[in-house]
């Protein structure tokens, strides 16, 4: 396995902090939708969908879990699970699909991840709780996460559009 280069960490720390420090601040806003629980903008992803394409697969993914695992100290109570359940689907998803995609559709990317997100806290919460009629609230999430999910695509196509040196790393086999 090859080592990072100092600016690579740096690179990933100032990203992870960046991405933890949006977390927490949407942790204090009041909800997007008051009548419906959960809904949330997820703007941290931003931040993982700009890393995926500018850093790669690999370095996107360890900041991704340093945001959950930190950011689950910080907010405390279930959200290691639901922010774990739901950031894995999210990132297997958006890795899947990522190459597949040009820089002018990276908002397909975020929204693919955004419903798959949404997926994977319901799968949480249904194993959590044993009730598997919390799935009935997914169709409702689903349609936020498709409006969530291409307003954080488009941030993060944006930002990478805006920001010199942020093509991926491509290696050939």
């Amino acid at each position: 396995m090859k080592g990072f280069t100092l600016r690579q960490i740096t690179r990933m720390a100032v990203l992870t902090a960046v991405a933890l420090a949006i977390f927490i601040a949407e942790a204090q806003l009041p909800p997007l939708v008051p009548i419906v629980p959960g809904i949330k903008l997820g703007l941290a992803n931003i931040i993982t969908v700009y890393a995926l394409f500018a850093l790669g697969p690999g370095q996107a993914g360890m900041i991704l879990l340093a945001r959950v695992l930190l950011g689950s100290l910080f907010a405390g109570g279930m959200t290691l699970f639901y922010s774990l359940g739901g950031g894995v689907c999210c990132y297997l998803v958006m890795l899947a699909v990522h190459r597949l995609l040009t820089r002018r559709q990276i908002w397909v990317c975020s929204v693919l991840g955004a419903m798959a997100h949404n997926a994977g806290q319901i799968a949480v919460a249904v194993a959590l709780t044993r009730t598997p009629a919390v799935a009935a609230y997914l169709p409702v999430l689903l349609v936020s996460g498709i409006l969530t999910g291409l307003f954080t695509g488009l941030c993060a196509q944006f930002l990478l559009s805006r920001l010199k040196g942020s093509s991926p790393p491509r290696t050939t086999k």
